[in-house]
């Protein structure tokens, strides 16, 4: 049976240039700019810092740089412990990160999380300005990182055991601290330390690991830890528990942005930060009410107790820090200095 050919068709001109359209089309939608941001907490359940990525991922969405930000909540990607070596290697673009968690690496962060080092929200805002985070922000651009958004979240204590006050409280506790400047004070004042992630503290108390633990204000509810405990300490007028929390880009990727979208990321990340500042404090009231809600009993350090706590940091995690790590008391002298 002979075949009939089908004749070759020709494009017209004009079929020819909506081709050539789309193929131009195709090609710049496939150029545009992913970024991965990963981080450790929960993600579309109301934490302030999965909002803030959230946050940043709608702003350069809307743009119109071609970026686009891919968020992993809840360690999807990487482990709460693995974010910032991945980040500084470039296997990671953008992470949240409790900056204390790379102390192993760079010492000096545990200066993020001093006992009694910012005290109050005020005093946190006017550390972003100072030569104390200077000094923080060249190790992190040093070691291959740079800040997009800068938070600061107040934190406190929680036991099943007993109420967490004066430093005679957390005697024979088995308690999570968040780096080693809590660990050495808590240990000094006889608790025995157990080291991890935020993200382990319900199922450590659940198992009996932990009697209590101290971590942020958004932690404590994003976590539900108030299933596992019988007593709240509240930050109130006397936080000893400050933690930094920043954005952080890699070197790496930011460098492999054009002058937009680095413009349209630096915006987003300003836009997170003054939302943070925003709702930072009504993390802590919030904390407290979802607490109650849930039949834990709330107290509060008096004057006398935070005193007490700095006596036994000043002679502990401080002294250590100051002797041994390079730099560690300029950076104490520096955040003592705002005032």
């Amino acid at each position: 049976m002979k075949r009939t050919l089908t004749p070759k068709r020709t494009l017209t001109p004009a079929i020819a240039t909506l081709t050539l359209a789309a193929i131009a089309f195709s090609s710049a939608a496939s150029a545009q700019t992913v970024l991965r941001a990963s981080h450790q907490f929960p993600g579309g359940q109301g934490d302030v810092r999965d909002e803030m990525v959230q946050m940043m991922a709608q702003h350069v969405a809307d743009s119109g740089a071609d970026l686009e930000i891919e968020v992993y909540p809840g360690q999807s990607l990487f482990k709460a412990d693995e974010q910032w070596g991945a980040l500084v290697r470039g296997r990671l673009d953008i992470t949240a990160l409790p900056l204390d968690y790379a102390s192993g690496r760079h010492p000096e962060f545990s200066a993020t999380l001093m006992p009694g080092l910012v005290r109050n929200h005020e005093r946190a805002q006017r550390l972003n300005d100072s030569e104390f985070m200077d000094m923080i922000k060249e190790i992190i651009n040093d070691a291959g990182a740079r800040v997009l958004a800068d938070a600061w979240l107040a934190g406190g204590f929680a036991s099943s055991e007993r109420c967490i006050t004066s430093p005679d409280t957390v005697e024979g506790q088995s308690l999570r601290a968040a780096g080693p400047a809590f660990d050495e004070m808590l240990e000094t004042a006889g608790a025995s330390i157990a080291s991890m992630p935020s993200s382990e503290i319900y199922t450590a108390m659940q198992t009996g690991v932990l009697d209590g633990a101290n971590t942020s204000s958004g932690s404590f509810v994003s976590y539900r830890i108030y299933e596992q405990v019988t007593c709240l300490t509240a930050p109130g007028e006397n936080a000893l528990w400050f933690m930094y929390e920043p954005i952080l880009i890699s070197e790496q990727s930011w460098q492999g942005l054009n002058e937009e979208q680095q413009q349209a990321l630096t915006e987003a990340g300003q836009a997170a930060e003054e939302f943070f500042a925003a709702e930072a404090a009504g993390l802590d009231e919030t904390m407290v009410e979802v607490f109650k809600e849930n039949g834990v009993e709330v107290v509060n350090m008096s004057q006398e107790d935070y005193d007490a706590w700095l006596e036994v940091a000043k002679e502990s995690s401080y002294k250590t820090f100051a002797e041994n790590v390079e730099k560690g008391q300029a950076l104490i002298d520096a955040a003592l200095a705002v005032e």
